[in-house]
Formats: structure tokens, sequence, C-alpha cells
């Protein structure tokens, strides 16, 4: 017996926070293509927060380990006796290595179905985001049953990352502001740390590429209370990073300073960077979220390339960024705190 065929296109995409933000344009794409939905098949408990209820997302497949043996992986087993029971059909799979793959053998989704990333390399000084959108444009060996529209006519418009905040998101955003008493007070925030800056503990943050010093992050805080005296300014990060942002706060001395590492989902984050005035960030999946809700920007790179992963959102807010050097080799350290300061000053604020 021939499968069962499914219309539906798949993705699939199990990245850090950031990368599902930055694949949102392929699944644009990919339902404006095919006039349908887009179903996802990914990891992390980032993935189905940030990506439920968007344009064109569809059914969400979550696991939370592509490396567990599948036989000791319940989720994994859920995950396939769904992709089994929609069928076959176009596949896009976006990871750099193979651990999902298995999974989609296992549901009858054979190569013949599937465009892989890694037969379309990068291109030289293509971002992400463009990447996405060119493999939107190839279908796989088999074809795609219900690919009605030209891939010619998915190329206009912006290829830049793109989130909608939903009513019920900016509801639970006006709450919780409301609860802080900054509801009716324009806010700045910053995100300090990130996954990788943490992932060694606060005594050993120099040997991380994402790190800059606490004194540094201080003497910003300072420099932006004087420049906004009327701002509110919130902290961002996961529960990890709250130690952090307390050791920054109590470092930078300045009133009007809120931590809020403990306290974001990922709904909420994204609803307050929409509603923010800017942001200053070290590079980050935050900063991906920004770009994708409109939040003008200072964004600071480590090693990471600047032209595949700078923050570039579909609404076309201001973005700084800042690189740094030392030793001739890319480093955030070589970005000086007069560096940021005059890059936040150039800024053009979110005033609404």
């Amino acid at each position: 017996m021939s499968p069962k065929q499914c219309e539906r296109p798949l993705v699939v995409r199990c990245g850090a926070f950031g990368d599902m933000v930055l694949v949102t344009p392929l699944i644009r794409d990919l339902s404006a293509r095919f006039g349908r939905d887009v179903d996802v098949l990914t990891s992390g408990p980032w993935s189905e927060p940030l990506l439920r209820g968007q344009s064109g997302v569809g059914e969400i497949l979550c696991v939370r380990s592509r490396k567990t043996p599948y036989w000791l992986s319940l989720d994994q087993h859920r995950a396939v006796r769904r992709l089994r029971s929609r069928g076959v059909g176009p596949t896009w799979f976006c990871d750099g290595n193979d651990a999902a793959r298995p999974m989609l053998r296992r549901a009858g989704i054979g190569d013949e179905f599937i465009v892989d990333m890694k037969d379309h390399p990068l291109l030289p000084g293509e971002h992400a985001t463009e990447q996405w959108r060119r493999l939107a444009r190839i279908l796989p060996a088999a074809g795609a049953p219900g690919g009605n529209a030209a891939a010619g006519e998915i190329a206009a418009g912006s290829g830049g990352v793109f989130l909608q905040v939903n009513d019920q998101q900016r509801a639970d955003l006006d709450a919780w502001l409301h609860a802080r008493r900054l509801l009716s007070a324009p806010l700045i925030a910053l995100q300090v740390g990130n996954k990788r800056t943490m992932r060694r503990g606060l005594r050993r943050l120099a040997v991380n590429s994402k790190y800059w010093p606490n004194e540094r992050w201080a003497q910003v805080l300072r420099h932006v209370r004087a420049r906004h005296p009327s701002h509110a300014i919130v902290l961002l990060g996961t529960g990890p990073e709250y130690r952090l942002n307390q050791e920054i706060t109590a470092m930078a001395g300045v009133d009007r300073l809120y931590n809020a590492a403990d306290d974001l989902p990922v709904p909420r984050l994204v609803a307050l960077l929409a509603h923010a005035a800017g942001l200053i960030t070290v590079d980050s999946g935050p900063a991906h979220v920004a770009a994708a809700v409109g939040c003008p920007q200072v964004v600071l790179f480590g090693k990471a390339s600047t032209s595949l992963y700078r923050p570039w959102g579909a609404a076309g807010a201001d973005v700084k960024v800042l690189t740094g050097r030392v030793g001739g080799e890319a480093n955030m350290l070589g970005i000086e705190t007069g560096d940021v300061t005059a890059a936040w000053d150039s800024l053009a604020l979110r005033t609404n």
C-alpha cells in the first residue's frame, strides 16, 4: 500500500531559542507557497511557547531530546506516532546534525521527501534567514503535493524574522507591569547573560566568548539612567541568570532597576520586547526576538559571525551591531564601554 500523503509541509528544527526565531522566515514562506500551515518537529522547552499561535505554524511536535535512545524516550514515540498518522509529505530538515533523522525514518518519511540543509550549504555572506528562504524555494525529489505557489511568488517582502503578539500576551504583560507599578513608564531592557555564559558558573564567566565584564555593564546602566531618568530599566534572562543580574544591580547603584530573570516565560518576554523602547544585549535569543517584534537594539558580538547571525527583523527596527578584537581575534572583551554608550545614544528608540 502507498503511504498516506500529507500536503502540509513539515519543518524539522531542533535549535536553541534564537535558532527557532531565525527559522520563522522559512515557515512563513512555506506557508505562503503551500497555502497551508506548516507543522514543526522540534525540541527544547522554548520552542512550543515561542511558535504556538504564530501565523503559518500548524502542529508543533516537541521532544525533550533527540539523542535519548528511542526505546527510553516516550516523547519520541509520541512524535513518531503522530508523524505516521499525518502521513508523508514535503519535509525541510534544518538541523546541522542527523540526530532527528531516525524519527523521520521510523515515521516512513524517506530521503526523497526531504530537503536537507546540509545539501544546500550557506553561501558567502548569507544571513541565516536568507538561507532558510532559499531552502523554501527548493522541493524534495518526490515533489510536493499541494505546493501550488510558484517559488517566485514567495520572493517579495523582507527576509527578516517576525513574531506576532496576541491579546492574551498583551493582557498578561499589562498585569505583570501593573503589579510592579511599571504600566505607565517607558521601559528599557538589558540582556546581560545567556545560556553559554551561565554554563560554567558565575566565577568562570571570563572564559566564555559571550562574557562582558560586570563593571562595564554597571557603567552602561549608569549612563542609561542618566540619559533616561524617567525610564524603568528591566534586566532580562532566565532563572540561572538572576544572580548575575543581582550582582550587576548592586554594582551599578541606580534606581528603578528591575531584575526579571526569574519571571519571564517566553510569551511574556516576547510581549515585553514588543513594548520596550529599546534593548542592549549580547548576541542572544532575546536579540532575535527583539528584531522580530521591532524593538531597537544595541547588540554585542563575540566570535559569532555578524553576517550570519546579526538580528534582522521584518519590522526594520534600528540595530547597532558592535564587535571587538583582542590579540587580533574577534572578542567581545574588545568592545569598550564607550562603544556601547555611543551606539545607544545614536539608536532610534521606540517612543510609542
